[in-house]
């Protein structure tokens, strides 16, 4: 896994690319929100919707849903996340994905 970002939390963070390619890093940060340390990081982007952060861009891949018919979902240890990645607080050793869908 490549290792990014510095801090005393640590995470493991996985992206599932429209090809079926997994990428593993391995995140330090001092942030909370999962959302937050994968934008510091320059990972994920996206814009602002009614639910939050709408994530458009995963490890430099853009997905639009309306052009694509794909988007972007949020794992957490494998589960679909249940929250937003701009709202899901950080909790050491979990893995969280991100997987065009």
């Amino acid at each position: 896994a490549k290792v990014m970002g510095e801090g005393s939390t640590v995470f493991n963070f996985t992206v599932i690319d429209v090809d079926g390619k997994e990428t593993a890093f391995e995140i330090h940060t001092d942030k909370t929100i999962v959302g937050e340390a994968l934008q510091e990081l320059g990972l994920i982007d996206g814009e602002e919707g009614p639910y939050g952060l709408y994530v458009k861009t995963v490890n430099g891949t853009t997905l639009d849903y309306d052009k694509d018919g794909k988007y972007w979902a949020f794992y957490v240890n494998g589960a679909y996340g249940t929250t937003g990645a701009d709202v899901t607080k950080i909790e050491g050793g979990t893995t969280y994905l991100f997987k065009a869908e």
